[in-house]
């Protein structure tokens, strides 16, 4: 991991009336520039195979400039161009997973956020240490796949979207669809709603939903997911009788559906976010910034998170002019947008090197 002090200094060369936002063109990156445009920072696309003519078609979402480098060593070899550009990276969830997160947390240009976060989002066994120690319910844990007596959803390590993860009923069925050369997590396979709530955690700010560390919590959005093909698969039939045909069940993320939950269960989203986030302080410094808690909403109303993204999610997309939620605190603004409003004021009060890794 790149040392703070390290980060610092080169922060100490930034001209802080000329700061560049950046990220990878992908995932959340329309959001992510819109936002930093609509509070008058620059911004910069960083690409290595993707195509982005994509974004002439997004006027208000164009980064100001691209960069195109031939692979992840060469944007490693050209780290000086983007700190001359006073540049702050956007991490999300393509950016670390196309990169990896050792070699993103290696990456020595300021970044917005906890490096150190990725460790414990891309490891599930740290991750599910961080979630149940702060007391939050996550679904029961297989750690022998022989063990496999009820229905188990099977994931890999890290940001992948969905892909490669699949339900199991039992250890023959395991056995047909796993992939030994990746680290995985059997879960209890917990029969609700899925909604995904997206959280921003604040630590200087004084108003609002206050947290044992002194800052606020916001609830911006909340989504649904459309996951092929998986949610078209029950046409068919049962499952079974789709593996017979060679259609094997994915959970492939193609798109976002916004939603919103009954006010009932607001409560109980900003307890356990509120927990999730006193309890990064102590094991590994904090967590800032934007994140998801993704969860399962049972028959009894009860939430159990069977995942955590520590920074923007894709899911926050549809709401690039604001949500039902963001629009009871800045109307119109996105997650991308409060990542804007965050460094901007951070850059007129002074806590902003608080806020890099």
């Amino acid at each position: 991991m790149v040392p703070k002090s390290k980060i610092d200094a080169i922060l100490s060369g930034y001209d802080p009336e000329d700061i560049t936002l950046a990220t990878m063109c992908s995932h959340s990156s329309l959001q992510i520039f819109h936002g930093a445009r609509k509070l008058g920072f620059k911004t910069l696309g960083l690409t290595i195979t993707h195509d982005t003519r994509y974004y002439d078609a997004f006027p208000l979402a164009k980064p100001d400039e691209i960069i195109k480098y031939k692979s992840f060593e060469d944007m490693e070899s050209k780290v000086d161009d983007l700190i001359a550009k006073n540049v702050i990276i956007i991490p999300h969830g393509s950016f670390v997973e196309y990169m990896g997160s050792e070699r993103f947390g290696d990456y020595p240009v300021p970044t917005y956020g906890n490096r150190a976060v990725l460790n414990w989002e891309s490891d599930r066994d740290k991750q599910r240490k961080w979630i149940t120690s702060a007391g939050v319910k996550m679904p029961q844990l297989f750690k022998d796949p022989r063990e496999i007596n009820e229905p188990v959803m099977v994931k890999y390590h890290g940001a992948k979207g969905g892909r490669g993860f699949f339900i199991a009923k039992d250890y023959p069925d395991f056995k047909q669809s796993i992939d030994n050369t990746q680290p995985y997590t059997i879960q209890e396979y917990c029969l609700g709603t899925r909604y995904y709530l997206h959280f921003f955690y604040s630590p200087f700010k004084t108003d609002g939903y206050r947290v044992k560390q002194g800052g606020s919590l916001e609830l911006l959005s909340i989504d649904r997911r459309d996951e092929s093909n998986i949610d078209e698969l029950y046409k068919l039939g049962s499952i079974e009788d789709a593996k017979r045909y060679g259609m094997m069940p994915s959970f492939v993320v193609t798109g976002n559906v916004p939603v919103v939950i009954r006010e009932s269960l607001l409560p109980k989203a900003f307890d356990m976010a509120e927990k999730i986030v006193n309890r990064s302080y102590d094991l590994f410094g904090g967590m800032w910034g934007p994140f998801c808690l993704e969860t399962v909403v049972t028959d009894k109303l009860e939430f159990k998170v069977f995942e955590i993204s520590t920074r923007i999610v894709a899911g926050t997309n549809p709401f690039i002019s604001g949500s039902p939620y963001a629009d009871l605190i800045y109307p119109g603004l996105s997650t991308g947008g409060r990542i804007g409003l965050e460094l901007k004021n951070a850059l007129k009060d002074g806590p902003f090197k608080d806020l890099m890794s």
